[in-house]
């Protein structure tokens, strides 16, 4: 088979990375695309992943539209001269359109039901839909997904971001910070260019807590784009993380973990170390799965994210590992099973 993959977000690298090893291993051609968005191209290179580099991301609503109209444009044209069997994506607008049009079979991974305007975008045209058991299916439904197209898992996407994770514990002396504090607060501000967040990429939920605990511990923040670092500069004790950099290490060499967003919180979660969401959209459901295990604490309240903080921080212990599916190998038998219906 010849499997296309998009990619449209950083996280999606990881994501993608162990299902794309084990399609070459049995065999299969996989065609990477991927836009041009925050750090996708950097971690591609990391990862030593061929790609193809089509489109780019918009910050206004206009910009969002013309380059996704853009995007599948030219995606249209590469795809349609590639003899692609089966595509496969994680929240690409694109893909589905693309596929559709072509008459290229196509599977779909989602695990944000909020995501209104994309899911409505995608869904009708998906053949086969993957989410976590802890979502509503109607979530999907409504938005057209056929229910019988729909395959559940227990677990987050997250779990497949660990798969060869080598823990480098040296990973603060290797960045030179000049850390004074006995503990370390690793902070994520959240995705204010995303379509599904009504947000100020000029301002951030983080600043009021960063303000109140910048005596207590050392404030290291990965920020998701320039502007975003420029809010914390010049403040005592706060760290801008450059990306690219060894995420997992950091989250799981810090006392702490603060995030505005999802994909780390869960990723610090899973490697055991505290994490307290602010996220100020709607609670998701992969972020439910983690606070119902204990793994995560959920707060939008100054005082309460706080207490909470240091709480966690004077009472740090380890956490049980949980079980979940081997999702890399559901989904790689999950593309076998939709070619063979497709094409029987």
């Amino acid at each position: 088979m010849k499997i296309w993959i998009d990619i449209v977000n950083t996280p999606h690298v990881r994501f993608f990375n162990g299902i794309i090893k084990k399609l070459k291993e049995d065999g299969h051609e996989v065609l990477i695309t991927a836009r041009d968005f925050s750090n996708i191209h950097d971690l591609l290179d990391i990862f030593e992943l061929e790609y193809t580099s089509i489109g780019n991301h918009g910050v206004t609503l206009k910009e969002k539209l013309l380059s996704s109209t853009k995007r599948a444009y030219d995606l249209s044209k590469f795809i349609s001269e590639e003899n692609i069997d089966i595509a496969i994506t994680k929240h690409s607008i694109e893909l589905p359109r693309v596929a559709f049009g072509l008459g290229i079979p196509n599977i779909f991974i989602l695990d944000n039901e909020h995501a209104v305007a994309a899911n409505k975008l995608t869904l009708p045209l998906v053949n086969k839909l993957i989410i976590p058991e802890i979502f509503d299916v109607w979530n999907t439904v409504k938005f057209g997904m056929n229910p019988n197209n729909i395959v559940q898992y227990n677990g987050t996407c997250e779990v497949t971001h660990l798969e060869d994770f080598k823990y480098n514990e040296n990973i603060l002396d290797d960045l030179n910070l000049k850390l004074t504090k006995k503990y370390t607060i690793l902070m994520r501000p959240e995705p204010s260019l995303a379509s599904y967040l009504d947000a100020d990429c000029t301002k951030s939920v983080l600043t009021p807590i960063v303000n109140e605990l910048k005596n207590d511990a050392n404030i290291l923040i990965i920020p998701r784009f320039k502007t975003q670092g420029n809010i914390f500069e010049d403040i005592e004790n706060v760290h801008i993380i450059e990306t690219p950099v060894d995420t997992f290490s950091l989250m799981k060499k810090a006392d702490l973990v603060i995030g505005a967003g999802g994909t780390m919180n869960r990723e610090s979660a899973l490697l055991g170390t505290p994490v307290i969401s602010c996220y100020p959209g709607k609670q998701l459901s992969v972020d439910t799965y983690y606070i119902e295990k204990g793994l995560m604490k959920r707060s939008t309240n100054l005082n309460e994210i706080i207490d909470l903080s240091k709480e966690l921080l004077s009472n740090q212990h380890n956490k049980n590992p949980i079980k979940t599916d081997d999702l890399v190998e559901l989904i790689v038998n999950e593309i076998y099973k939709t070619y063979f219906e497709y094409y029987k």
